[in-house]
């Protein structure tokens, strides 16, 4: 007997969505023996857009779409929902400051995490795509405090992705062959994307690629910058590789993380490396298949990495404090 699975999405009439909805219908993330219910949240305004998403979605004729729901109401969306993936967010618009967008992306995220605590299933797993996603995160997570710490994540899996294709690139390899990424901190261009501790075809990565020089000077920026890399040669942000990131995190719910490597997921810090407990950063993450992560412990970090992991923390820090009124 088949079972059903509600996947509440934000922002379901954007272009990240409009690149996930379809898989998420298929069956390729929960499986041909589950049936899905798309709960879709847009602003008033995108509704009409989002009516023709999922008339799109209808005409695939997915055999594992049970049901669509189309609402500008969170507690709708929210209601019974199993996954939530809160792709939507206010953008940063051209003059304006990082904390201006915070605290527009803050009161938003307050009442969606109110909604989840109040109206989403028990076992509620979440993933914050919206930038900035991971303080959008401890905005929700601290509004929705009856939701266990562990169930909130907000995605890194993305520039964990773009950091094993850079490596695999340089070193002339397939992706499959880069294991133990690890992005450390915030999904910002302070992140520390850690090569130190990344393995090609099983070898550490230093020794495959040789040149210090380029792993500091042109991989380390290449990753911390691709999303602006990305929106200078399409004249917009990444959507297909966003919506990707976000269902790879998603598939590492629901299978366990391969035996020695992790994946990047912002978690909410219970004191792991140093950070303190309460903050959402990313670390080096294993999955056990049944929805949990578990942080990789005892990694080394060299005076470089130990520099950036302080720089990522640092604003973390700041973006906490800039929405210390809206934290419970």
């Amino acid at each position: 007997m088949a079972s059903v699975l509600r996947v509440a999405v934000t922002g379901a009439a954007g272009q990240v969505a409009y690149a996930m909805l379809g898989r998420v219908a298929s069956g390729e993330i929960f499986g041909a023996d589950t049936k899905i219910i798309l709960q879709l949240l847009e602003i008033p305004q995108a509704l009409p857009g989002l009516e023709g998403v999922a008339m799109e979605l209808d005409d695939c004729g997915f055999p594992t779409l049970q049901d669509i729901i189309c609402t500008d109401d969170p507690n709708r969306a929210f209601k019974d929902c199993n996954y939530a993936l809160l792709v939507g967010s206010f953008p940063r618009k051209q003059g304006m400051e990082r904390k201006d967008l915070l605290g527009i992306n803050g009161k938003i995220f307050v009442g969606q995490g109110k909604a989840l605590a109040e109206h989403a299933a028990k076992d509620v797993r979440i993933l914050v795509v919206g930038n900035p996603c991971n303080t959008n995160c401890l905005v929700a997570y601290h509004n929705g405090r009856a939701i266990p710490a562990e169930r909130w994540t907000a995605m890194t899996r993305l520039d964990h992705n773009r950091a094993r294709g850079a490596l695999s690139k340089k070193a002339g390899v397939g992706c499959g062959d880069v294991t133990n990424v690890t992005i450390w901190g915030n999904h910002s261009n302070t992140q520390y994307p850690d090569f130190t501790n990344a393995k090609i075809k099983g070898k550490p990565a230093t020794e495959v690629i040789t040149d210090r020089a380029w792993l500091e000077n042109t991989f380390v920026p290449q990753v911390q910058n691709r999303g602006a890399a990305v929106i200078k040669a399409r004249g917009a942000s990444s959507a297909l590789s966003a919506a990707n990131g976000a269902l790879d995190h998603v598939k590492s719910w629901l299978q366990p993380t391969p035996a020695g490597d992790w994946v990047s997921v912002a978690a909410v810090s219970k004191g792991e490396y140093g950070v303190p407990a309460g903050l959402v950063f990313s670390y080096p993450c294993r999955g056990d298949g049944r929805g949990n992560f578990t942080v990789v412990e005892g990694l080394q970090l060299d005076a470089f990495g130990q520099e950036r992991f302080k720089i990522t923390l640092k604003e973390l820090e700041e973006e906490r404090d800039a929405v210390k009124d809206m934290l419970k």
